[in-house]
């Protein structure tokens, strides 16, 4: 099971602190939020409420009944704020109340989010109390809610987001596993806690696929389009737009000739996955080249929903017509490797994020990204607060890397107009014997191989 560790100290430090607390704690689905709340609670007084989707007054009546029967008090509370004033600590320790799915519960038409803030002012409780915003909605966490609680912004103490799990994490989760393997359960799933959780580490990554995900029992198998339609309507529009950028059609105009949809109506769709973190405009690390650089492209950052429409959505047919094992073999394994590569120059950028953390870097970096340009990318700018850079370029499919790769980096470097202190070369197999010499002449140049991650 996967131990959000960082995030547990975080809620604890909250709780240890003198004043009362409200925190709204946000993740997707299989974020694992149950977890974490699970082991932030163990040992303390606390009191649980799962909100439904039903009216104001229904959710009132659940509420209170929940408190009654906990408390074992017998009169029928008309408000919350009279029902919270039944609270007890157990051990007159601070009382932690949870409030999941808090987007069901927390509305404009009611009054809830003011009860809330009247417990915390200890005008309905005497004791300490921690009061936690639990939601599974990311469009409603960061716009909606903010919508809602208006000038009462400053009652929330913290905001924590429950963010999809590291490379390195994933790579923690599945000691059994290659650097390779890791980095391909890390571009087929992502870091979705519940789907590491539900992979099986002792299984090669193939097994792995079509079991989850191409077996009709698999827990991944309708996941792409319930997730997309757990926030999101006209899933016929989504799907449409998502499996056309899955096939390479990743800008504006592209998207407008491949799916017939007005150039608007497609802006309106990609501000809506975008805001549920499914998709994002890629913005090219600012150079001096801005006019060679490419604009307006997008991506799809799900691991796993850009998997999907990559590799099943266009043969939803043979999916059901197919065993599991021949429809990977056909379908997904020759085309593996290219997919993946973009998902090795994450781990390569996450790498050097590491290495400058502990100042293993030549330069202490302020910021890193990528330079797309209409010819050529650099797959890694890292930058210093001076502007002094370093840049890398990845090689994870090519049987080794080239030395005309460094070549091409060079002349990408002149087009986006940028000079480098460091240079590495990320290769998931061989380096050519020309690029081995050339790292024993220069310090500049750094060879990593995909074992050293």
């Amino acid at each position: 099971m996967v131990t959000r560790t960082n995030e547990l100290k975080k809620l604890e430090a909250i709780y240890n602190e003198n004043g009362n607390n409200l925190v709204l704690l946000y993740g997707r689905l299989g974020s694992g939020k149950e977890d974490l709340l699970d082991s932030f609670t163990t040992g303390k007084s606390y009191f649980y409420y799962r909100s439904r989707q039903c009216s104001d007054d229904k959710q009132l009546a659940y509420f209170d009944k929940q408190m009654r029967e906990t408390y074992r008090f017998m009169k029928i509370s008309e408000s919350y704020e009279e029902s919270f004033k039944n609270f007890r600590s157990k051990d007159g320790s601070k009382l932690v109340v949870i409030i999941d799915e808090a987007q069901f519960a927390v509305k404009k038409t009611n009054e809830l989010f003011s009860a809330l803030v009247s417990l915390k002012d200890r005008k309905l409780y005497p004791g300490k109390v921690m009061i936690i915003l639990v939601s599974s909605s990311i469009v409603w966490a960061q716009n909606t809610f903010t919508d809602i609680i208006g000038n009462q912004k400053s009652a929330v103490d913290e905001m924590i987001k429950l963010e999809n799990l590291s490379f390195l994490d994933v790579v923690r989760a599945f000691p059994d596993y290659s650097v390779a393997q890791s980095v391909s359960t890390y571009g087929i799933i992502g870091g979705v806690a519940e789907y590491v959780d539900r992979w099986n580490g002792r299984r090669t990554i193939k097994q792995n696929v079509c079991e989850h995900i191409l077996s009709p029992t698999g827990f991944l198998y309708k996941e792409a389009e319930g997730y997309i339609s757990t926030e999101l309507r006209e899933l016929s529009c989504y799907n449409t737009i998502l499996g056309s950028i899955a096939a390479g059609n990743e800008k504006l105009n592209d998207l407008f000739e491949d799916t017939g949809y007005s150039r608007a109506k497609i802006s309106v769709y990609m501000k809506n996955l975008a805001a549920f973190d499914i998709v994002d405009k890629v913005v090219s690390f600012e150079t001096g080249g801005w006019d060679n650089t490419k604009k307006g492209v997008y991506r799809i950052v799900d691991p796993y929903i850009n998997f999907w429409f990559t590799f099943v959505y266009p043969h939803l047919s043979e999916l059901i017509s197919r065993q599991p094992e021949s429809f990977y073999n056909e379908f997904i394994a020759p085309y593996l490797d290219d997919y993946l590569q973009s998902y090795f120059v994450d781990v390569c950028r996450e790498y050097l994020h590491l290495l400058n953390v502990v100042g293993q870097l030549p330069i202490k970096l302020v910021k890193i990204g990528t330079w797309i340009g209409k010819e050529g990318t650099i797959d890694v700018i890292g930058q210093s607060s001076n502007r002094e850079n370093v840049v890398g370029i990845c090689n994870w499919a090519d049987k080794q890397m080239s030395f005309a790769r460094y070549e091409e980096l060079l002349e990408s470097m002149k087009k986006a107009r940028i000079t480098a202190n460091t240079i590495y070369l990320f290769s998931a197999t061989k380096f050519d014997a020309k690029l081995v010499d050339l790292a024993k002449e220069k310090n500049s140049v750094v060879l990593v191989d995909m074992t050293e991650l």
